[in-house]
């Protein structure tokens, strides 16, 4: 029997499907902005769904993407608002579960060639993780694109103190890599020397992880993984918005608690879901898990 760490699913292509209101640049901020009781919920239907982990609302709400938009002034504001809306769900539902922070890509999901210098990133990664860092249990650095990427996010995240996941995002087609083209092994060597309570990828197809799940388990320590139900992510790369980008018709829940599983026969310990995977995926994903004998287990620091 193996003790599985259950975490949420995708909040934002879900907040914008609940919320039915235009997309835009500002993403799940927009929802956290005119719609909190909507953050509230999911986060609380995803804890309902069997997760132990649920991740601040605050993917969106980075200094760079909010001062382009013209609310820059709103960063305190909307940290403590993701902050706020994931324990009142958590109380609201009464279970035992873990508030992870939350440091995105600053400068647009996958799309490293974006990246600024590495001093003004890491500065930026600093001021979220002192806005986070005190009211959560882990901070999680997810969908680095590339290896510089996620080295400034887990320099910040473990200047806390605190525990870091650290997860890296995948090309969708060939051998694995990061989608800058960094390997595995060159991501892993340039955080060799901070303390990691856990690697994972995240946000790319099913099928890149699995290709990706032996070389990320031969790394040793903890390793996860949830990926995304999207068909592709081009047409966000070619300047469109989160309206461009569709759903697979093809993953189901039980589909995708299939490449879960298999993730986990090869050594991971951390499964949940990205974006277009939603509360009804978590839930069968739980299900399967007990079905095959793992034990769903919280969070520990």
């Amino acid at each position: 029997m193996t003790s599985i760490i259950l975490t949420d699913g995708g909040m934002g292509q879900e907040l914008l499907r609940r919320s039915g209101a235009e997309p835009t640049p500002l993403w799940s901020a927009k929802v956290l902005m005119e719609e909190p009781a909507l953050v509230r919920d999911l986060h609380a239907h995803f804890i309902r769904a069997g997760a132990r982990v649920v991740t601040i609302n605050s993917y969106a709400a980075t200094p760079e993407r909010l001062e382009r938009e013209g609310v820059g002034d709103m960063f305190e504001t909307l940290q403590q608002r993701a902050i706020d809306l994931a324990y009142e769900a958590r109380d609201a539902v009464g279970t035992d579960c873990a508030v992870a922070g939350c440091l995105p890509p600053l400068f647009g999901s996958y799309q490293p060639e974006l990246r600024r210098p590495f001093d003004e990133t890491l500065a930026i990664y600093r001021r979220i993780v002192a806005r986070q860092a005190e009211h959560v249990d882990l901070i999680l650095c997810e969908t680095m694109a590339s290896a510089e990427e996620g080295l400034a996010a887990a320099i910040a995240a473990c200047e806390s103190g605190k525990p870091v996941w650290l997860s890296w995002t995948l090309a969708d087609h060939g051998a694995p890599r990061l989608r800058s083209g960094d390997t595995i092994a060159e991501a892993a060597q340039a955080v060799a020397h901070l303390t990691l309570a856990a690697r994972m990828v995240n946000c790319s197809w099913p099928e890149a992880v699995d290709r990706a799940m032996p070389e990320l388990s031969g790394l040793g320590g903890a390793v996860g993984a949830y990926a995304n139900g999207f068909t592709a992510i081009e047409p966000l790369k070619l300047g469109g918005t989160v309206a461009d980008l569709e759903a697979r018709t093809d993953l189901g829940p039980d589909t995708y608690a299939d490449f879960a599983l298999g993730w986990i026969r090869k050594g991971a310990t951390i499964v949940g879901g990205c974006c277009e995977v939603g509360p009804q995926h978590i839930a069968r994903l739980r299900d399967r898990l007990a079905e095959a004998g793992h034990q769903i287990g919280g969070f520990h620091a």
